[in-house]
């Protein structure tokens, strides 16, 4: 069944891409990934366990707890992503990195792209 091959993950602006971040709590995950999905600039979001970050900030070692992120989208989609996402973390310098996504099945890699279309 050709849904079921794996693919090239596109090229372009419907290349699929994955978005990493993390956010300060699970409430707050819950709310960013819900309006990323329904407002279609991801196709889905993935909430992880919390886990400690360690990092230095303005010269000092910091520890805190945070919720990571896995947003899967297009590359044409990250302008719009970003610009949101930024406007619902509550963080100076979020993490956000864009990581290639170099095939996947035919079958998700179509639906990611479907999902983060922009809807009329």
């Amino acid at each position: 069944m050709a849904n079921d091959s794996i693919v090239q993950a596109g090229s372009g602006d419907d290349e699929v891409v994955l978005v990493l971040s993390n956010a300060p709590d699970m409430q707050l995950a819950k709310r960013i990934a819900h309006m990323l999905v329904e407002e279609y600039l991801a196709a889905c979001v993935n909430l992880g366990a919390p886990c400690l970050s360690m990092y230095m900030w303005q010269g000092t070692l910091e520890g805190t707890e945070e919720i990571p992120l896995l947003m899967k989208t297009t590359r044409g989609r990250l302008p719009a992503l970003t610009k949101r996402f930024r406007q619902l973390h509550p963080y100076e310098v979020p993490e956000l990195l864009v990581l290639p996504v170099t095939g996947g099945l035919h079958s998700y890699i179509q639906w990611v792209r479907d999902q983060t279309r922009q809807q009329q």
